[in-house]
């Protein structure tokens, strides 16, 4: 019977290089556990970015969690305490709120504004690309032989990947800009407000609110307004937006000794 303690086995073989035994260790764990690593993960990389690149880094960050976080949202598992599945995604998303309120705090609004706009442009740029990837003629059976016969079910592999449903990125797209540029403004209205005090009160109440706009639009304009068959609202509002609303509050509660730690991690050069 699988025991917690394997995730120190799964996370030896990620460090070995054996991807096959650490994904084959992790998917006989429980997905509470793997969740809960995950997200300890994510924040402590945060940190670590921010140290080693200072702002720049948590703008590598961001545009490669906002890529991420858009792919991770296809896989969909199954909690013991929710009665249906749920997509992932949650964890990276909400870890940029996180990245967006540290640069708010220690660099200002205007290097957290242009945080938003880069990571948006990355994975513009990222879906392009792979847009063009997929667009190039795969090979057929007789071009690929026995010898690359291994690379014909690739092409359906991006495409189910890669291959964007038009509504769901839009809405996402609306939703991300809404709901970042929302908490950065949010922040610093709680900031005055407060004299920059209580940064555990600004960091959890404006990525608490934010990520209810997040999830309001995003719903919103995926399943009714851009929905050839659009759900009744109360379908929307308790299934999509609220379904897994508490792990985002959950998420925010948790990151609040990591924006505190941040001030220890910033580069040796930053002028506070």
């Amino acid at each position: 019977m699988s025991s917690p303690l394997n995730i120190f086995e799964g996370l030896y073989q990620l460090f070995s290089l054996n991807f096959d035994g650490f994904v084959t260790t992790f998917n006989n764990i429980p997905i509470e556990f793997t969740w809960f690593v995950f997200l300890l993960i994510v924040f402590l990389s945060i940190l670590i970015f921010l140290k080693f690149f200072g702002e720049v880094g948590l703008y590598v960050y961001t545009s490669i969690a906002v890529i991420a976080a858009n792919i991770q949202v296809l896989k969909i598992v199954k909690f013991s305490f929710f009665a249906e599945p749920v997509a992932l995604g949650t964890i990276l998303f909400a870890s940029i709120f996180l990245c967006t309120d540290i640069l708010a705090e220690y660099y200002g609004g205007n290097s957290a504004r242009k945080n938003i706009l880069i990571s948006f442009l990355g994975f513009l740029l990222m879906t392009i690309l792979m847009l063009f990837t997929i667009g190039f003629k795969p090979l057929d059976k007789i071009t690929a032989g026995d010898n690359y016969s291994w690379a014909l079910p690739l092409q359906d592999n991006l495409l189910g990947v890669f291959l964007p449903f038009p509504i769901f990125f839009i809405a996402s797209m609306i939703a991300y800009l809404f709901s970042q540029f929302f908490d950065i403004w949010f922040f610093e209205k709680i900031s005055k407000f407060t004299n920059r005090r209580f940064l555990w009160f600004r960091n959890n109440f404006s990525t608490i609110v934010s990520s209810l706009v997040d999830n309001t639009i995003f719903s919103v304009f995926a399943w009714i307004i851009f929905n050839p068959n659009p759900l009744d609202f109360n379908t929307v509002l308790f299934t999509f937006i609220l379904g897994t609303y508490f792990l985002r509050i959950l998420i925010a509660l948790f990151d609040t000794p990591f924006i505190y730690l941040a001030k220890y991690f910033l580069p040796n050069n930053h002028n506070e």
